[in-house]
């Protein structure tokens, strides 16, 4: 069962559920709270690398993802990110989100940027009990044009699930939790799994 506005804005009030900087009223909306895109993006290179093979080591894999993926782009707040058709590139939210271990959350599209082509996640739409930091999002373009992307825009929502009773291996007590604290377009870590 997800959380309705009022139930979201009792467990921030709460610290249950934590958005920094505090969403405006008009970002809460019936079952979900608005988040903004921030300013970093990362990219892949087509000409840096001819593929990434995902039945290799964890080594070779990282190896091939540094080869191929950007160091982080930051654009300023007037400045536009082109995301062109058919392109994957990584970017992430202006607000940091952080959730207690008795619930979980789901970033949901914009549906007005949908119907553009904009997906705002590939499959990574689950956020872990216990998630602290920005939420990374993985953007394509699935269209025809490209699409400008802004600094600041609403460009996804977040909704919030309580659990049947606090998880006690989640995420931010996980040794092995490798994106817990993430600020900014945090790429891969495939490597840092265990065997």
């Amino acid at each position: 069962m997800k959380l309705s506005d009022v139930d979201i804005l009792a467990a921030m009030r709460e610290g249950r559920s934590k958005i920094d900087p505090a969403p405006a009223e008009t970002a809460i909306n019936g079952a979900s709270v608005d988040l903004r895109l921030g300013p970093k993006f990362r990219v892949f290179s087509m000409h840096t690398g001819s593929h990434i093979d995902l039945g290799t080591s964890r080594a070779d894999i990282a190896a091939a993802i540094n080869r191929t993926m950007s160091d982080e782009i930051t654009i300023g707040p007037d400045e536009v990110f082109y995301l062109h058709p058919g392109e994957l590139v990584l970017g992430a939210t202006m607000e940091r989100v952080e959730l207690a271990p008795d619930s979980c959350g789901t970033i949901n599209g914009r549906s007005r940027l949908a119907r553009l082509g904009l997906t705002v996640h590939t499959t990574a739409h689950f956020v872990a009990p216990g998630w602290r930091g920005e939420l990374v999002l993985e953007f394509f373009n699935c269209g025809r044009l490209p699409l400008g992307l802004r600094p600041g825009m609403a460009v996804c929502a977040i909704a919030f699930e309580p659990l049947s009773s606090p998880a006690v291996r989640h995420y931010g007590a996980r040794d092995d939790a490798k994106y817990v604290g993430q600020s900014g377009a945090t790429g891969s870590r495939i490597a840092r799994e265990r065997s």
